[in-house]
């Protein structure tokens, strides 16, 4: 496993473990931080550990003509219960993402560094949020990053039912009709999963990445 020093650098892809850790430490400067995503890799991490940057064999991928819209959820879609907006709110979304309980999952990985790094990718255009408000009130969303024909999808979080599905339905919508050729979801989960999400192989995942950038 690679340590990162100072010099801005990540080792081959194949030198990823087999549970999909590349490398240890480094920064999260927005300079790596865009050169990781380029890369396929992203940093996910405990309070209490160092910086670990990820490029697991499978990827969990949405690819558009495959978005799963429940009957319940068109509905509550159509009646215009919630007000969506994209990018006006990042802070607090992030933020509140930070704040959520995750079912099996003790704390957060959104470390206060990490915070502060995507605010500043926010202000350089890269981070971007999704919100979803209810009478005034910002009641779920989503945040990421935009390599531009791919948005890397980090974290979404919901204070009501539903509206977080809400944010990312509408986001998948937006890169499908901007000509995106998918939503990056990382890792597998069967709330993912239920959205239409599939894993796909590193490999096909990263020449994907290659081909936009």
């Amino acid at each position: 496993m690679y340590f990162l020093s100072k010099e801005l650098y990540f080792p081959p892809i194949s030198e990823t473990s087999p549970e999909g850790i590349l490398a240890i430490g480094g920064d999260l400067s927005p300079e790596r931080l865009i050169l990781a995503y380029q890369n396929g890799i992203f940093p996910w991490f405990n309070d209490d550990e160092p910086i670990l940057w990820w490029c697991p064999e499978e990827r969990m991928v949405l690819f558009f003509e495959d978005l799963k819209i429940s009957k319940s959820m068109r509905s509550i879609i159509n009646q215009k219960k919630f007000n969506v907006t994209f990018n006006t709110a990042f802070k607090e979304v992030i933020t509140n993402c930070k704040k959520a309980n995750r079912k099996d999952q003790q704390g957060t990985w959104i470390t206060d560094e990490m915070v502060a790094a995507y605010c500043k990718l926010n202000e350089l255009g890269i981070a971007k949020s999704v919100e979803v408000w209810q009478n005034n009130e910002l009641v779920g969303g989503l945040y990421g990053i935009d390599l531009g024909h791919v948005f890397c999808g980090e974290s979404m979080f919901s204070k009501v039912s539903n509206a977080s599905k809400v944010a990312f339905i509408h986001l998948a919508k937006q890169l499908e009709h901007a000509n995106y050729q998918l939503l990056d979801c990382q890792v597998y989960n069967e709330h993912l999963e239920s959205l239409g999400c599939v894993e796909i192989d590193r490999e096909d995942f990263l020449n994907i990445l290659k081909n936009i950038n």
